[in-house]
């Protein structure tokens, strides 16, 4: 019987010993496991971290990248665009160079031209804009040139004795200028055709001691030349002030 007890107990001693062992043996090998899991999964972060790093820049370099071609593509469209208007430059360059070859060549050689047509219109006291009469006049003469070759316009502005003689000058040289801007844009006549001369006071066609000669010297005379041989002179106008100018005073004032 004693026998019998003291084997019962010795199972159970082994077994209690046996399940011991067991458990030391599995906490021994989590506690070995424990660092290399933590160090596992320590190293799937940074991987996770630096995956994303990498993204990151790739996605800034795509973008940098990107940019840079479309200021590149900018750049040689801009590049396209100067070269094309260095050359529109060029060309323009070169047809102003040729008119104005052509135009001293042609004030050079004025002598050599004939009047076709010729007519004068009058301006208002201090004016330099034109009258319906002026306009008339101006569209009469035009009308020659389409039938006249190797033609030039020479346009004189002139002013009565009033006023300073610089003012006079600048007076004339507008007035000059009214009568091309309205050829210029109603009859296409070009630049280099135009012959111009501001004269102010320096060129009257009547005393200045009176109201009607200073009327008469408020003035453009535009002439229609041309060095073809064969062309009548014709006048489009006669030389006399419009009707509906201002009379001036007598005192000088500033024009």
């Amino acid at each position: 019987m004693n026998f019998t007890v003291n084997r019962a107990i010795t199972v159970v001693l082994a077994g209690v010993v046996v399940f011991n062992a067991g458990c030391s043996t599995k906490k021994y090998v989590r506690n070995q496991a424990a660092p290399i899991m933590n160090k596992t999964n320590e190293l799937d972060e940074i991987t996770a971290r630096n995956s994303k790093d990498i993204k990151d820049v790739d996605s800034r370099a795509q973008q940098g990248i990107q940019q840079v071609n479309d200021k590149t593509a900018a750049a040689d469209q801009k590049a396209v665009a100067a070269g094309q208007a260095a050359d529109q430059a060029q060309q323009i360059a070169s047809t102003a160079s040729t008119r104005v070859e052509t135009l001293s060549n042609t004030v050079a050689n004025l002598d050599n031209y004939r009047p076709v047509a010729e007519t004068s219109v009058h301006f208002g006291f201090d004016k330099a804009v034109l009258s319906k009469k002026a306009k008339e006049a101006l569209d009469q003469l035009a009308a020659d040139i389409p039938n006249t070759k190797g033609y030039v316009v020479e346009i004189e502005g002139g002013t009565d004795s009033v006023g300073s003689p610089d003012y006079n000058y600048k007076l004339s040289e507008r007035r000059a200028q009214a009568v091309i801007q309205y050829l210029a844009q109603n009859y296409s006549i070009p630049a280099h055709k135009i012959y111009v001369i501001g004269l102010g006071e320096d060129k009257s066609v009547a005393p200045n001691n009176s109201s009607h000669g200073r009327a008469q010297n408020r003035r453009v005379d535009v002439r229609l030349l041309t060095n073809v041989q064969g062309e009548q002179p014709t006048s489009a106008q006669n030389k006399q002030p419009v009707g509906n100018q201002q009379q001036q005073q007598p005192a000088p004032t500033p024009r």
